[in-house]
């Protein structure tokens, strides 16, 4: 519950911000160029209120977004895409296995779209790349975990043993709150938490930072790793079974680690937008997440 309140008072938000952005190009007219943007904006905007998937108007009915494979692709492949179809858009789905370039090619215009990453690392990565990006919609959780190849418990992990953390910022920041959480260090308040912020390490453990992408690889040479929700579905862990300790879903810092939807600032009461904010958030999607993860991934609407 505690949960679905945090999603609830999130989606209110981003209504609240009401952002206005441009529609498709709609086929010729006497009327303005502009007149006929902001017409199919809002035909748009009513339609997904009314909880339909906005129809295609003009020459421009291919939807392009990025995803990373699991459970992002699988998500979009299975019900995303073929309920877009069948009103008639066309949808590009692009595999990204890091999580930079996924935002570059939104930001250059390569994508609609994307769907693979938190509202967290989002914030981050505008301020860090100088990208105009905003987020649409929340749409699941993925709760990152410590994993391990050598030991079934965290009680197990000896003084001095090795655990490898994502070295981007947010997530970094998500996996040392993750340890503290769990009794394992202790840390000062911050908004992003570094290694320079665990003020008591008791066990000595030695902290690797390498790139989320890369955290699964290093389990043959470390004793354990918090790795990210998608990538440890990738490599066949079960977050809910396999985790040795993972994050709470209904903790009061997990709002900011929905991933979301996301288009580049300007675009969000396009029908683009709003056909894959429909279909996104619709039962069918949530049905699947559900059925398909049992737990692994929780749906954020």
């Amino acid at each position: 519950m505690k949960l679905r309140n945090l999603v609830i008072a999130s989606l209110a938000g981003l209504t609240a911000l009401g952002f206005s952005g441009c529609a498709g190009s709609g086929t010729a007219s006497s009327a303005p160029a502009s007149s006929q943007e902001a017409t199919a904006s809002s035909a748009a905007s009513a339609e997904a209120v009314s909880g339909s998937i906005p129809t295609p108007s003009g020459s421009d009915t291919t939807i392009t977004i990025g995803v990373t494979p699991i459970p992002h692709g699988e998500i979009v492949d299975n019900v995303v895409k073929p309920a877009l179809e069948k009103v008639g858009w066309k949808v590009k789905v692009v595999e990204f296995n890091d999580y930079v370039q996924p935002n570059t090619a939104l930001e250059s215009g390569d994508l609609d779209a994307n769907y693979f990453q938190t509202t967290r690392y989002l914030e981050e990565e505008n301020q860090k790349r100088r990208l105009h990006l905003v987020s649409i919609a929340p749409i699941h959780l993925e709760p990152m975990g410590l994993y391990s190849k050598t030991i079934k418990s965290v009680s197990a992990l000896k003084d001095g043993s090795s655990i490898a953390i994502p070295n981007d910022g947010s997530n970094e920041s998500r996996a040392i709150q993750l340890l503290a959480d769990n009794g394992l260090i202790k840390v000062d308040k911050a908004d992003l938490l570094t290694t320079k912020n665990i003020t008591s390490n008791p066990h000595n453990f030695k902290f690797v930072e390498v790139e989320a992408a890369n955290l699964v690889r290093t389990l043959d040479d470390v004793n354990a790793a918090v790795i990210n929700g998608n990538y440890a579905l990738q490599a066949k862990f079960n977050p809910a079974t396999d985790a040795l300790i993972k994050e709470s879903s209904d903790s009061k810092t997990s709002v900011q680690y929905f991933n979301d939807l996301v288009v580049k600032q300007g675009n969000e009461n396009t029908a683009k937008t709003q056909a894959l904010k429909v279909a996104l958030t619709s039962q069918a999607v949530k049905d699947y997440i559900e059925k398909s993860y049992k737990g692994s991934v929780i749906p954020a609407f």
